[in-house]
């Protein structure tokens, strides 16, 4: 078991940890109190392998043998906080090298310990591994408590969300979605792509919810509508219209059928459409 400075990089983009970190967003979610573990690593050898966690940073594997394919890989590369109960519970590690089908991955327990040491490592199912980690950083009874380490906008937030749940206003399932949306701000959790298609279209909606907001984009479609019209009318096709707002087009028959397909796919030229910190006096 070794605990030692990050000399060189494995992961993707090979960079110096420090830039790794600087340029992933890094550290920057989480206790602050365990940031200080950022840019060491920590050893644990069983049988014939090598583990090593650089927390913040990944999970790596090394063969220990003089086999010509001695295996050395990634096991996951830091990616978000586990959390339950208001409770930092891991760290994940994902995105590892290929496994079959699948990245590797690694879960790192954080437990109480007298020191900073890498204490067991196992593989509780196919290529997703699972770390204990003990450190005097969390033993603090409030150590790993997640509510101190969010901004005041976020908590206000997340004390609206109990208020809400405490008068019957929203569901359980509703009040861990707001969680769930807090954690994602905070930068706890990583948004999967699902979530940030919907937060897309809620913004999108968002922006008709005003009498004002629709009288602006009404002006702007009306200003578009015309120079479309005028288009039409520069190449010879009728415009339809009436007073539901429901339009159509109708072509000359003496209209050439180029100039009608350019003005269809738009291709000409000259024309445009728009709480406790849980931190006791420790030095790693």
């Amino acid at each position: 078991m070794q605990d030692h400075t990050v000399r060189k990089t494995f992961g993707k983009g090979n960079l110096p940890v420090t830039e790794w970190l600087k340029h992933s967003g890094g550290h920057d979610s989480g206790p602050a109190h365990l940031f200080r573990l950022a840019g060491k690593c920590f050893s644990f050898v069983e049988s014939t392998y090598k583990y090593e966690f650089c927390p913040f940073h990944n999970v790596t594997q090394h063969e220990q043998t003089f086999r010509w394919n001695a295996y050395s890989g990634i096991l996951g590369i830091w990616h978000e906080w586990e959390i339950d109960n208001n409770t930092f519970v891991g760290m994940w590690m994902r995105e590892g090298d290929s496994c079959e089908t699948k990245s590797r991955q690694t879960k790192v327990h954080l437990v109480c310990g007298k020191s900073n040491k890498l204490a067991d490592v196992s593989e509780p199912s196919t290529c997703v591994y699972s770390l204990t980690f003990e450190t005097p950083l969390v033993c603090h009874p409030h150590s790993l408590l997640v509510y101190p380490t969010l901004t005041e906008a976020l908590q206000r937030k997340w004390d609206e969300a109990e208020q809400l749940l405490y008068d019957e206003l929203i569901t359980d399932q509703g009040y861990k979605n707001i969680l769930k949306e807090i954690f994602e701000e905070a930068g706890l959790l990583k948004a999967t792509e699902e979530n940030k298609v919907e937060k897309q279209s809620k913004k999108i909606t968002l922006e008709f919810e005003t009498v004002e907001k629709c009288s602006q984009e009404y002006k702007q479609l009306s200003e578009e509508i015309k120079k479309l019209k005028a288009l039409l009318h520069q190449h010879g096709i009728a415009y339809k219209g009436n007073s539901a707002g429901n339009t159509g087009v109708e072509y000359v028959s003496h209209q050439p059928a180029t100039a009608v397909a350019s003005v269809v796919n738009g291709s000409k030229d000259d024309e445009h459409l728009h709480g406790d910190t849980g931190i006791w006096n420790y030095t790693v």
